[in-house]
């Protein structure tokens, strides 16, 4: 499964780090050992569907553990059998 993941939390941060709770929804995709890719508007993440279902959720959870006070993730889904790279390597 492919899935990106742009979580929206307000706010986004704290005065000393304004990107603070967006950034713990990326530590957990991170430690979540998936292969992921993080760019300017999402991340992006690969692998097994229950993997990806549980950090996608772990993610969204993040934002609000960190001190936002709410937060929207938008997600896209794709079960398409293919992988990140064989769907960009044509464009890098």
């Amino acid at each position: 499964m492919i899935a990106e993941i742009q979580v929206a939390p307000s706010p986004a941060g704290t005065p000393e780090d304004p990107h603070a709770h967006v950034e713990a929804a990326i530590a957990v995709i991170r430690d979540s050992g998936l292969r992921y890719e993080v760019s300017a508007l999402g991340t992006t993440l690969e692998g097994d569907d229950d993997e990806v279902w549980a950090t996608l959720r772990a993610a969204h959870e993040a934002v609000l553990a960190a001190g936002a006070t709410s937060g929207i993730s938008h997600v896209k889904i794709a079960s398409v059998g293919r992988t990140m790279d064989s769907l960009t390597s044509k464009f890098r």
